[in-house]
């Protein structure tokens, strides 16, 4: 079944990964006030996922990216894993308030398309 829309499915090594399920599974955790996923190109496994998630004002400074990675481990495979945590202030958002993942990847095109 597909959960996600086509342009937001992460491809890694033939195998498709739902931003969406680990995007739902990151807004479980208590420290986390917003979540997304997005893709972006690995040069063995074609595409790889990066969360980028802003804290709640308390958890600031206090959940690290491993803690977060080891909240997603008894959910998913290995490979469905983020390969990194990207801690933010705002995610940027549409005028009624969806998550534009295309202005993500532009904000972090620099650090991780562009290498």
């Amino acid at each position: 079944k597909i959960v996600d829309r086509t342009k937001d499915l992460i491809k890694s090594g033939g195998e498709w990964i739902s931003s969406v399920d680990i995007e739902n599974a990151l807004m479980a955790h208590e420290g986390i006030f917003e979540a997304a996923v997005i893709a972006v190109p690995h040069e063995k496994w074609q595409e790889r996922p990066i969360a980028c998630v802003v804290l709640k004002g308390a958890y600031k400074g206090l959940v690290s990216q491993e803690d977060i990675i080891e909240f997603l481990m008894p959910q998913f495979a290995k490979w469905w894993l983020p390969d990194e945590v990207v801690f933010l202030d705002e995610i940027p958002k549409t005028g009624v308030g969806k998550f534009l993942k295309r202005a993500l990847r532009d904000q972090l095109q620099d650090k991780y398309i562009n290498k």
